[in-house]
Formats: structure tokens, sequence, C-alpha cells
């Protein structure tokens, strides 16, 4: 319970800490508006969450279970004035189904397993744990349990226990991986394996034997280092060059967080996974293609990277499809493969010429920026990214309330604008703006909206799809579609150098446009990558090319709701002054949810700057005394420390982030 009523104005309302709401509050906040941003929730991210292995057998438990059918109160009715009316909001995320989760690990005396250093869950009414309690926690873990590795990973806001900091794994670990600031482009790769302050050393055998056998890892100790692993609800990649870049560098929120490159692309064809050859480099050291095939794909890759200047060569072609496309030009089998699903990596079926030369050509111009592929994964996972911006927010004064619903939105039935919301203490809010995740939504609000479904499968795993002299590679991999109509598969392999994952294991995401449940989706792709361990010999090592293919040792499958793309007046009698912003969409990169933000912001204050450089402290004046506060953690100053955000602004009255 709230020892504090919430101050009752304020210019700007956010409902849900997903990543579009992140980054509005922080726009918002940033340009000197009053921001209150909640999440009904006891952690930070919604559906863009990273959760530690126990938290998400929570997530996977509270989603297994049926909606609670009964009648929801309707007591704030009662606090209506005559000319108001309300517009309730829902208590029930209902934006995941069909979770189904398998253990193929051994399961040995699971029964008295406990995570290794997790805090006691303590219950809803009491106090937050100081920030000195979680600190000594993880420093005690570190030194007693994972000596190798240095850094825990904590127990973020995947923890159900909302007194669990979100994100003080960061703050925990000390600084053992130093990674260039994004907007260092010169100064070498932004998380190559060299830059990462040895981080490849610090990992205790990361070079291996390619042909030694993976370590037996059971159910057991997957619970007890359960806090090693940070697994993303949705998965991403971030293009060195895409929106979300651009924008953690503009408003020096990259500060906040560490990012490690992606450091190969795989393609599967004919039964096999094989690497891409990606940067010139790559093609000409290649020995999977011929002189020829080099030529062939270099002359085409030059093209791409201008083509809207030579209009002739694709002119007559731009409205078929992408892979007929290729066939044009003198492209053989294999480079066509290659470029369609694991450089354009654009639908077979659905995309036209155009559409694939600009996939190409993104992913080309993001090449070589911060490493040898386009992308880069942050470390602890995609969770971090909306805490990095909620943290922006508090600096600059919004006020964070997790484990805190909203009953329904106050509406002036003459203006017909939203005027407050009224929250689950009773307690009406006063607003000007007001900012809704979708998921808040109730049926009625939303009985007009046709939405898409994501399928995705995470597994958990003992060995890489791919392995090599070195077992600390992050990974992404198309599979392309079995049967036409279907789609295509993008699994991403995260290693344990990422922080996602214990030591010995590999951390597998899979996604692909929903056509039936997940399971169904996805299990004949992930048949063809590993095996249960149930399976016989000769079917588990029959991979195409003789190799042993990785084990899944623990897997759930689930479908998410996606929202993205739903036109506003779809809604049903939203008012002017409240929008709503979407889920994790299918795609691959950022770019909608940085675009939805900013659109958002833009139609609320045409006259701001979105998310600018924040100021130098030496060039903030201060009022009052002249003392001045504590440095919030922004510089442009590429020396500067981040600072921890363990001071509150005297108007907080709940935890924010500490990521």
């Amino acid at each position: 319970k709230m020892a504090d009523r919430l101050p009752s104005e304020f210019d700007v309302v956010v409902i849900g800490t997903g990543l579009p709401e992140s980054i509005v509050a922080a726009a918002c906040s940033r340009s000197g508006q009053r921001v209150l941003h909640l999440d009904s929730r006891s952690y930070y991210g919604g559906n863009w969450a990273s959760f530690s292995f126990s938290g998400l057998l929570s997530w996977i438990k509270e989603n297994q279970e049926k909606a609670d059918t009964s009648e929801e109160s309707e007591a704030w009715k009662e606090l209506l004035l005559e000319n108001e009316e309300g517009i309730p909001l829902s208590k029930k995320d209902k934006t995941i189904q069909h979770v189904e989760e398998f253990c193929y690990a051994s399961q040995d005396s699971v029964e008295d397993v406990e995570e290794a250093g997790a805090l006691p869950k303590l219950s809803a009414s009491v106090t937050p744990v100081p920030r000195e309690v979680v600190e000594e926690a993880c420093a005690t873990t570190e030194e007693e349990h994972f000596p190798l590795e240095g850094r825990s990973s904590g127990d973020k806001g995947g923890e159900t226990s909302p007194e669990s900091p979100a994100g003080s794994n960061a703050e925990c670990a000390g600084d053992s991986v130093e990674v260039p600031s994004l907007g260092e482009e010169h100064s070498g790769n932004i998380t190559s394996d060299q830059s990462v302050s040895g981080m490849e050393n610090n990992e205790s055998a990361s070079i291996t034997d390619a042909t030694a056998e993976p370590k037996q890892i059971t159910y057991p100790q997957i619970v007890k280092e359960g806090r090693r692993f940070n697994i993303d609800l949705t998965s991403k990649l971030l293009y060195s060059r895409g929106l979300l870049i651009d924008l953690l560098i503009k408003s020096n929120v990259s500060r906040y967080a560490e990012f490690k490159n992606v450091t190969r692309i795989l393609a599967f064809r004919e039964g096999r996974v094989e690497q891409v050859p990606c940067s010139r480099a790559d093609v000409f050291n290649s020995k999977q293609l011929t002189m020829v095939e080099k030529r062939m794909l270099m002359r085409f890759l030059t093209f791409c990277l201008d083509y809207e200047e030579h209009p002739d060569e694709y002119q007559a072609q731009k409205d078929c499809k992408f892979s007929d496309y290729l066939k044009t030009q003198k492209l053989t089998p294999n480079l066509q493969h290659f470029i369609l699903h694991s450089i354009a990596m654009v639908s077979e079926a659905d995309s036209c010429t155009i559409d694939g030369l600009k996939a190409t050509q993104k992913f080309l111009q993001c090449l070589g920026r911060y490493g040898n592929t386009p992308f880069l994964f942050p470390l602890y996972g995609q969770g971090e990214i909306p805490q990095c911006f909620c943290r922006m927010c508090a600096v600059f004064g919004g006020i964070y309330c997790l484990h805190h619903s909203v009953q329904c939105l106050v509406v002036d039935k003459e203006t017909r604008r939203c005027k407050a919301i009224i929250d689950h203490f009773g307690q009406r809010i006063n607003a000007n703006y007001f900012v809704v995740e979708d998921s808040y939504l109730s049926e009625k609000t939303c009985r007009n909206v046709r939405y898409r479904q994501i399928s995705r499968a995470i597994l958990i795993t003992d060995q890489s799809i791919l392995k090599t002299d070195s077992d600390q590679q992050i990974s992404i991999l198309t599979v392309p579609p079995v049967d036409p109509g279907q789609p295509a598969v993008c699994v991403i392999e995260l290693c344990s150098s990422a922080r996602t994952c214990m030591k010995d294991t590999y951390l597998v995401h899979l996604t692909c446009s929903s056509i039936k449940t997940a399971k169904e989706d996805l299990e004949p792709v992930v048949l063809q990558l590993f095996t249960t361990g149930t399976e016989t010999v000769s079917e588990s090592e029959s991979t195409g090319s003789g190799v042993q293919k990785p084990q899944i040792l623990w897997s759930v499958y689930f479908n998410m709701r996606d929202s993205s793309g739903v036109d506003k007046t779809s809604y049903d009698s939203l008012p002017p002054n409240v929008y709503v912003c979407s889920g994790p969409d299918g795609a691959l990169g950022n770019d909608c949810a940085v675009r939805q933000g900013e659109a958002i912001f833009q139609e609320m204050f045409p006259s701001e700057e979105f998310c600018p450089p924040p100021p130098n402290p030496e060039d903030i004046i201060y009022d009052g005394d002249g003392t001045q506060p504590e440095d919030p953690g922004f510089s442009n100053e590429s020396e500067a420390k981040p600072e921890t955000l363990s001071e509150k602004s005297s108007e907080e009255t709940e935890e924010h982030p500490e990521a």
C-alpha cells in the first residue's frame, strides 16, 4: 500500500512501460512536461520485458491460468461527476495465448533447488528493498558463486516481486564489461570480441575444441543459475544505423546500456546451417563460394548500395517478386538463397523487387559501423532498452509507479476530451494528455480491432547450431518456409557472454507470423535444428552433414498479440487526447516503436524537439541558492561515468528504474 498519495496534477499520464510508451515518457519529461508513468505489472517492459529463469516460470504460470471471468468492480462510477463518463480499462492482460512449456533436461532432485542469491520475495505491502541491500546481495552472490564471469544477471524486473528493483543487475555487477559509447564510430567495434575488455577471456574457456562433447546440464542447475538468464519475451536486434540506435545516441540514453555485436549471419540450406559472408573481406575469404560466385556477389551488392542511381537495372521488374528478380541477375542458386533469406531477409512470397533492394541496401549500410555484421544486441537482453528510457524520464522528473493499476479514463461529456484517470485507490489524477498501451484497453474499446499474432519459442540448449572454434557467438538465422504461404522463421541464438544465459548453455529465440499456435508453427523448424534427446541416435544425428544437433534442455512456446499498425480510428470512442501505443511487432528491428513514440510526441507537442541531447552539466543554470544538485547521469563527455539513480526526486513516491 502506498504511504503517500500521488500528486493529482500532471501534464502527461503514461500507462504501460513498453518501449513505445517509455520513449514517449522520456521525450515528454525531457521537454519539461510533468510525467506520471504507471504500470499495473510488477516489472518494467510489458511484453518487451526480460526475465530471470524463475521470473519467466512465474510469467508462464500467470499466463497459463484461465482469465478471471468474474465481473470487474465498477465502484469508480460513483466517483464520476454529472458531466463525466468513464472508459473502463482492462485488468487482465489477454495478449498472450497458447503457452506450452517443456523440459527435456534431467530433473533429479528438483524439489529442493532454489535460485542462487535470489532475494526473498516480499508481499506488495512491504517497503521496497533498499538499494544498498540489493547491491550487497549481488556482491555476495558474485564473490561466492560467480567468480569467473564477473557480473550477475540479477533480480531484474522479471522477478514477480515488485520490490526487486528492475534492472538492478546492471548496477550490482560492477564494471567488468566496458563497451565504447555508441557514438564512437571511429574507435572500432562497439562490442567486438577484442573491445569488450577481455570479455572472451573472462568467460573461461570461451575458445573450445569444436569436437568437444557438450557438458551435461540438468534442470536443477538451470534453476540454481536462474539469475544468469535474461530471457526476452520479444526477440529483436538493433540495426547499427536504425532509428533506435540513432535515438539512443542523440538523447545520450546509450550511456545506460551496453551492447555486443551479433557475430554471425547464418543460412539454412539443404538441411545444413552455414555462415553467410557479409563484408568484402568475408566474401573473399569464404571457402563456400567459388571465385566466380565471389565476383557475382560483390557486383550485385555494390549495385544494391546505390540502386536508386541505376533505375534501368530494375525498372522492368520493379513490381515482380524479389526472388524472381534475383533469378535474372546472373546469380547462382546458392547466392540467391543467401541474398533473399540472410541479407535482405524478406518474404519469398510477398516481397517485390523494390522491397528486396531496400532491405539489402539497409543491411549493407549498417555493415562496419560497429562491427562486421549490421546488428547489435543489448547485454542483459532487449528488456534493458525500455528501462533506459524510463531512467531518462525519471532523471528529468518523471514519477514511476509499478503494480499500480488504473480503473478508468474520465471523459468530459461536452468536450469529449479525457480529463483524468481514477486509479485502484480511487484517486483522481488530472492531466492534459494520456498515453495507453493497447493491452490496457477493454474488449469493448477494441471490439472492431483486428489483431495479428506472433508465434514465439524460447529454447535453452547445450551447444550452438553451428559449432566453431569459439563458443561465444551471437547468431541470426532465417529458416525459409518449407511450403508456399508459410512464414519464414527468424532464429536468434545468444551465448553466455551476452549475459542472457548460464555458462555452457545457449538461449535460442524463434519468431514468425502466426498461422496456427506457436508450437504448431515453430516445432517443425525446431526439430530440423535441434534434438529433444528423446529421439534415437540415428534421428538426432542426421542433420544432413553428419554433425550432432544441439539438445534442447528446456523450451516454451506462446503466441503474442501484434497490435502494431492498428489505426486509432479502429478503437471505439477514444477521446482525441488519448494515444495508443502498440505492443511488440514481428519485425526484427525496433523502427516501428521509435516512429510511434515520435509521432505521438509530435502530435502532443508539435513545437518541441523530440529527445534533444541533454545539456552539459556546466551549462546548466540552477535556480535557488545556487547549490548544484548531483549530476543526473547525463553528459556529452565521453569520459564521464554514468551515475546511479539512488537519489529520488522529492516528488517521487514509488520506485523508478535503476537500469
